[in-house]
């Protein structure tokens, strides 16, 4: 075989290496003729004319993006960093690469623009409150913005918040009061529970004096069921109101 055969074989097969492609199942490419874009092909074996055809590859699969922290000043002028985490994909490959120079790139700066925007608008007791409504706010917007360029924005889910160390021992703070307010507002209804029994039990002890008397005797029985060597309690006056009466009669006559 000649040098001008083994030639020929090269160029041919140079010219089959650039006229096929083959693409994977989550896979398009747009196939520009001259510069004009006629269409969207894949997934498989794509052929291509050398020199005229040119293809551009899009992935459809969906993309996590992580939005680097923004300095964010809120609503009521607390400095803070945010940071957050993009889920979208491809729905429509023909205008990923038509409409938008980059999709990767200007999706990243929409999200960033958009998360010091949202969380500017916001109180801080509002981000850290309601995040998953700030979430859903971001999705929003940038689903709205990316859909003209193709784009579906599934999920915007912000990751981290990061507060200055002043604002941390504040917020420290605030929480502390909250516990000691709640337990003094526990322990107030139980000593007005409490005082409500003794009450209900006062009156129904006033009207019968036996109650009292069995009282005193329970008392008795639990005190005198503990292991001590002297007891000293009360005896009640009315136990002996019957005795004190009959020694005056004797006595008077």
């Amino acid at each position: 075989m000649g040098m001008g055969a083994v030639i020929l074989v090269v160029v041919v097969i140079a010219i089959l290496a650039s006229a096929l492609r083959i693409l994977n199942e989550y896979e398009r490419g747009v196939i520009f003729r001259l510069g004009r874009a006629i269409g969207v092909k894949g997934p498989g074996l794509i052929i291509l004319i050398p020199v005229i055809d040119r293809m551009a590859k899009v992935t459809l699969r969906i993309v996590a993006m992580e939005v680097p922290p923004q300095d964010v000043i809120t609503r009521d002028n607390v400095s803070i960093k945010v940071n957050a985490v993009v889920y979208f994909r491809v729905i429509d490959p023909f205008k990923s690469i038509i409409q938008v120079e980059n999709y990767h790139y200007a999706t990243s700066q929409l999200a960033q623009t958009t998360l010091r925007s949202v969380c500017g608008e916001a109180e801080l007791d509002q981000i850290l409150a309601e995040r998953e409504h700030i979430n859903q706010k971001l999705q929003t917007i940038l689903d709205r913005h990316a859909d003209p360029w193709g784009i579906k924005v599934s999920t915007v889910e912000v990751k981290q918040i990061d507060l200055p160390q002043e604002m941390q021992r504040a917020i420290a703070k605030q929480a502390e009061a909250e516990r000691v307010r709640r337990a003094k507002v526990i322990h107030a209804d139980g000593e007005f529970q409490a005082s409500e029994k003794l009450r209900a039990a006062a009156e129904i002890m006033s009207t019968q004096p036996v109650a009292l008397q069995l009282r005193y005797l329970q008392t008795l029985s639990e005190v005198a069921s503990e292991n001590n060597s002297t007891t000293i309690f009360p005896f009640p006056m009315d136990l002996l109101t019957p005795f004190l009466n009959l020694m005056k009669k004797k006595e008077g006559q």
